[in-house]
C-alpha cells in the first residue's frame, strides 16, 4: 500500500518498512536431545562420572521415566509403592487436576531400591547435598551433563523430547505417550477412560523403552 502511495505521489516514505523485523515469525527453540544411537556413549560417560552416585541415578531415572525435572527432584518416598512398581505424583506437584501414575520399570525399580538403601531415611528421594530437608539442586543434572561433555547436546528436559520422539517413531499410541508425559487431555471423559484402559499398555510401552538403554 505504501509503495503504491509513493508511486502515485500520495506519500513520501514507507512507514511500514521499519516494522518488518518486529513482525518476523517467532522460531521456537526445543530442548536438545540425543538420538538412540548416541545413548550408549552417553551412558558410558555418565557411568564414568564418579563424583555423585545420587546424580548419576537421577539422570538415568529422568531418562527412562519421562517425568519433568522438578517432578523427579522433588519426588517423595511416600509417593512410591515399590511392591507394585508404581509412582503416584500428587496433584499439588503437577499442572493437572488429577495425580499422575508413573509405571516403574524393572530398571527404575533397581535404581530406586539402591537409593532406598542410600537415602531412604530422608523425606526426599533426592535430598539436597547441603540441606537434606530440601530437594536436590535444580542445576545438578544439567551440571553433570555438562561435565561429561554433553553440554549443548542434551538437557534434563530434553529426555522428555527423546522419549516422545522414539516412541512415536516406533508406532506407539499417541494417547499413551501423551498420558505418559502427563499432558492433560482436553476431553476429561476421554482422559478418564484412557487412564483406566491404558495403564498396563503404558507399562509395556515404557518397559520396552527402558530395555533399549539400560
Amino acid at each position: 500500500m505504501f509503495r503504491y502511495a509513493i508511486a502515485t505521489w500520495r506519500a513520501e516514505f514507507n512507514l511500514a518498512a521499519d516494522l518488518s523485523s518486529a513482525l518476523e515469525v517467532h522460531q521456537s527453540n526445543h530442548f536438545p536431545f540425543l538420538k538412540v544411537g548416541e545413548l550408549p556413549d552417553f551412558l558410558r560417560a555418565l557411568d564414568s562420572y564418579a563424583s555423585s552416585r545420587l546424580v548419576q541415578v537421577a539422570t538415568k531415572l529422568l531418562m527412562i521415566t519421562g517425568v519433568r525435572t522438578i517432578e523427579l527432584r522433588a519426588a517423595l518416598w511416600q509417593e512410591f509403592d515399590l511392591d507394585y512398581a508404581i509412582w503416584e505424583i500428587h496433584t499439588e506437584r503437577l499442572r493437572m487436576r488429577r495425580s499422575h501414575l508413573v509405571q516403574v520399570t524393572t530398571q527404575a525399580l533397581d535404581l530406586l531400591n539402591e537409593l532406598k538403601i542410600m537415602k531412604g531415611n530422608y523425606r526426599y528421594v533426592f535430598p539436597g547435598r547441603n540441606d537434606p530437608n530440601n530437594p536436590m539442586s535444580e542445576a545438578s543434572i544439567n551440571q553433570v551433563i555438562k561435565r561429561i561433555g554433553y553440554a549443548g547436546r542434551v538437557t534434563g528436559h530434553g529426555f522428555r523430547h527423546m522419549l516422545s520422539t522414539v516412541l512415536h517413531e516406533n508406532a506407539f499410541s499417541t494417547d499413551w505417550i501423551e498420558m505418559k508425559l502427563a499432558h492433560s487431555d482436553k476431553n476429561s471423559i476421554r482422559g478418564t477412560y484412557n487412564l483406566a484402559q491404558a495403564i498396563e499398555k503404558r507399562r509395556d510401552m515404557i518397559q520396552w523403552y527402558s530395555d533399549l538403554f539400560l
